[in-house]
């Protein structure tokens, strides 16, 4: 009897081993053979890209709302003068650039005129300076002054001259009271010395009309 109790107990210690009854080693779920690792460290992906990110619309850049005119100067006063002048509107203002040949050497005054008439043989058809806003004459970057001021253009001894200016204010729209379309820029003979009225500038050497060919 004694041998039976003693064998009984062996096999329930037994049966209690095979049966996993104590924890250690156990191997958990989420680590069993086969299963997919948590997901850590993942890179998330770029973020769309904005509209105009691409550097597309940059290049673009602002249209120009007059677009660009070009116009010749013809000698005028019996002159030899030759040139051309090119105007674009330029953020506030009118981009102006100015080349002339075959003109006295020195400084001249340069200015746009009210009229878009250079018929006269002393330009003279092409009127006064362009003053939309009443203002005395002055040259640039002197305020006030004339809309039309645009000082003077420097001329070589060979007869070259060039200047470029952005005039604030002016614009090339049809019909604007402060509009450079359909008015003349007109060369002087002498300096623009900065006296009023309009800078005892002497004839009028070279005229040109601007206008939307």
């Amino acid at each position: 009897m004694k041998r039976l109790a003693t064998l009984v107990a062996s096999f329930s210690v037994f049966a209690m081993l095979g049966c996993g009854g104590g924890s250690s080693g156990a191997t958990p779920e989420a680590q069993a053979p086969g299963a997919a690792p948590p997901a850590t460290g993942e890179t998330p992906a770029p973020p769309a890209a904005t509209e105009g990110g691409g550097g597309e619309k940059a290049a673009e850049g602002p249209a120009k709302a007059g677009g660009g005119l070009e116009v010749t100067i013809e000698s005028r006063s019996g002159s030899q003068l030759t040139g051309t002048a090119t105007f674009a509107e330029e953020g506030d203002g009118v981009k102006v650039s100015v080349r002339i040949g075959n003109a006295p050497p020195g400084l001249k005054g340069l200015h746009i005129h009210e009229k878009g008439d250079c018929s006269a043989q002393d330009a003279s058809s092409a009127g006064d300076h362009f003053n939309p806003g009443g203002h005395p004459h002055a040259r640039p970057p002197d305020e006030p002054r004339h809309l039309g001021d645009l000082g003077n253009i420097g001329v070589s001894p060979e007869g070259v001259g060039q200047l470029e200016i952005v005039v604030k204010g002016a614009n090339l729209k049809p019909g604007d009271p402060n509009s450079f379309l359909d008015r003349s820029i007109v060369v002087h003979g002498k300096k623009d010395d900065g006296g009023q009225p309009t800078g005892n500038s002497g004839p009028r050497i070279g005229c040109g009309v601007i206008k939307k060919k």
